[in-house]
């Protein structure tokens, strides 16, 4: 993988933009697949500064002096959204918000007050060729399913396809399980259909993410925001290992690369918060993979 701080290339073959970007997952992904950043919104200051470590060479993104441009928002509910960059594909890895409330109503009034309302009409308002969004997999089962039928009505009343698929990231050459739900819808002038892609043999284990020592699993916990430490045989363990013999802890190099993130990429904050953005953030090989599959359309039509 090449490193997140290489100099923003002169040629892109698309745009995109990134929303609750965390640190920047998506980024990377899309960028190893010839795309550019032209708009990110994370209201997070931490994660915020772990983007600035490692992307201040777009320059869409911070001026000269490293400063956040207005391409790079805080708050995306107090944007006008009008004022975003045009672009190809929107990505997104939205908050799952409650639903509950919202009902079965037509129009835009039943998820006014989430935020994924703001991703709508920014695709009400920018017509991207495609986007791409990750939740959880418990998404489809929420509110007995009602939150996953507003999601879909929704967009495809914007006129977009939709395409759904849970998809692990041992799946796609991580070992760790993090089962994700990938969203992917393309204007319908465009395309009416879309194949995920296929699985990919796992070679990497947990033995590669400690540095080739003996590790007791195969195939790693998924990375967690919370319930550090518990003991390795407690069912709410996810980040102790036995190692060469030893218990050992998750720390962000193991996490960097069980989530595909190179081990040069910056983590400016604690090793505590840096695990927290670990646990929120995408598998990078597999928006890569999705993304591919999502450009060769666009070349294709």
């Amino acid at each position: 993988m090449k490193s997140v701080k290489s100099k923003k290339t002169i040629n892109h073959n698309y745009t995109f933009i990134d929303l609750f970007a965390g640190i920047g997952g998506f980024h990377i992904a899309m960028n190893q697949l010839g795309g550019e950043c032209v708009y990110a919104a994370e209201w997070d200051i931490n994660s915020r500064k772990t983007y600035k470590a490692n992307f201040y060479n777009e320059t869409n993104l911070f001026d000269s002096l490293g400063n956040a441009t207005d391409n790079f928002a805080s708050d995306i509910t107090k944007v006008d959204v009008n004022s975003i960059p045009d672009h190809d594909i929107l990505c997104a890895g939205f908050p799952c918000q409650p639903f509950s409330q919202a009902g079965l109503k037509k129009g835009f009034n039943d998820t006014r007050g989430t935020l994924f309302f703001n991703i709508l009409e920014i695709i009400k308002a920018k017509q991207p060729k495609a986007f791409l969004l990750e939740n959880v997999r418990g998404l489809l089962n929420h509110d007995k399913g009602k939150t996953f039928s507003i999601i879909e009505r929704e967009l495809k009343e914007l006129d977009y396809t939709f395409h759904f698929k849970v998809i692990k990231a041992s799946e796609h050459n991580l070992p760790q399980h993090r089962p994700r739900l990938y969203i992917v819808g393309f204007r319908k002038d465009i395309l009416d259909d879309f194949d995920f892609p296929e699985s990919v043999p796992l070679t990497k284990t947990m033995s590669d993410i400690f540095d080739g020592a003996e590790v007791n699993k195969t195939i790693g916990y998924t990375l967690r925001v919370g319930g550090k430490h518990s003991a390795l045989s407690d069912r709410r363990n996810w980040d102790g290992y036995l190692v060469n013999g030893s218990v050992r802890r998750i720390k962000p190099k193991e996490g960097k690369r069980m989530q595909g993130f190179s081990d040069d990429f910056i983590f400016p904050v604690s090793d505590s918060v840096a695990m927290k953005q670990l646990g929120n953030s995408v598998a990078i090989p597999v928006v890569f993979s999705i993304g591919k599959n999502i450009i060769k359309v666009l070349e294709e039509n």
